[in-house]
């Protein structure tokens, strides 16, 4: 019988090269407005021993790995040949482990979507159980809720700090009050704020997540200025942005389609962009756009420093022509484009150049 973990659905694209590694099952709250990730699915807890056995299991497949190799004649070592001979194999989490360990082995992902729910001895127990098993590991990071974390006292975080996380990421989606009401966020603007500030204090790298666009038209600028207020107060290590897409099924495409929610068009949204970046001061985080649904990736860099630069690439969007706007928001959604900077200057160069490229939405 082969080896096997249970491993979780998601995890950021930062985390692409970890090792994905699950402690609790879907999400606790698994009522925002806009998520489907989750829908239909019951959360629960793992058990420790539970935990335990899958960090065993993965040092057993790291041992499987390594053996394979041999005997394949890679003489134990992971290259591109050995990949695709696991790849082959149809053993996803072999697969997975050895990606893992060609990639160094010095990274997980601790899933699913809220799992510091769970008791803090608890996680400080498996920390230190998987960087006793795995030593190779420098940075193990997790999702975790803003309700939850403005639960936990400076010194529950600064104990799982010392055994070993390092990121928290938190989808804070906005800092405006009335956008986490119509979202049903089951957070508040000043729970961002405490849970932001408690884990900067205990040292641990925080990650928040702002969805642009997430106002939509009503909240637009509310959405912008509260949520670049609340960010000023926490100064997370990193603000990653993703834009609002509306998924079918949601409970926000429900809104859409009843009139109580309008969508903001794609410059609409950069000029709520804009008006955010504008009201971030005196903060040191990193400001990171990576995921492609962006319009402009390029949008991204070191508060405040790179913020005039990042305004400019947005000005230069909102002046041109309105025909060579939809030119690159067509390229960019089918994946012609990347960056603004290979904008041609008509539309039929997107024609001809699209026509043999298929569209790339994510």
């Amino acid at each position: 019988m082969a080896l096997s973990f249970e491993q979780g659905p998601i995890r950021p694209p930062s985390e692409a090269a970890s090792l994905l590694l699950r402690l609790t099952r879907n999400c606790p709250w698994n009522k925002c407005a806009f998520c489907r990730s989750y829908k239909g699915e019951t959360f629960s807890r793992r058990s420790v021993e539970e935990i335990k056995n899958d960090i065993d299991t993965v040092v057993k497949l790291c041992r499987s790995v390594r053996e394979i190799s041999r005997k394949s004649g890679f003489g134990g070592l992971l290259n591109l040949d050995m990949l695709i001979k696991l790849y082959n194999s149809g053993d996803y989490q072999l697969f997975h482990v050895a990606s893992w360990l060609h990639n160094g082995g010095k990274t997980v992902f601790l899933q699913d979507a809220n799992s510091l729910v769970m008791k803090t001895a608890d996680v400080v127990e498996i920390l230190k159980y998987l960087k006793e098993r795995l030593p190779s590991i420098e940075r193990v990071t997790t999702y975790a809720r803003s309700s939850t974390l403005a639960r936990k006292s400076v010194e529950e975080l600064t104990a799982l700090k010392q055994a070993g996380l390092s990121r928290i990421h938190v989808g804070m989606e906005s800092g405006s009050d009335e956008v986490l009401k119509l979202i049903n966020k089951g957070a508040t603007a000043q729970q961002h704020i405490e849970a932001g500030r408690r884990v900067k204090q205990s040292g641990i790298s925080l990650s928040e997540y702002v969805i642009l666009g997430m106002g939509g038209k009503q909240w637009a600028r509310e959405h912008a200025l509260e949520t670049a207020r609340v960010l000023n107060m926490i100064n997370p290590d990193f603000i990653r942005l993703r834009s609002l897409t509306v998924a079918e099924g949601t409970p926000l495409s429900q809104k859409v389609q009843n009139g109580e929610f309008e969508e903001e068009t794609e410059a609409e949204v950069l000029t709520g962009e804009k008006l955010f970046i504008e009201h971030l001061d005196g903060i040191q985080s990193n400001l990171v756009s990576d995921h492609s649904m962006n319009l402009l990736e390029e949008v991204q860099g070191k508060l405040p420093a790179d913020k005039p630069a990042m305004l400019a690439t947005i000005d230069r969007f909102l002046a041109l022509p309105e025909r060579e706007k939809q030119n690159f928001i067509l390229g960019k959604r089918w994946g012609v484009y990347r960056v603004l900077p290979g904008l041609p200057p008509r539309l039929t160069g997107w024609k001809k150049r699209a026509n043999t490229r298929q569209p790339c939405l994510t």
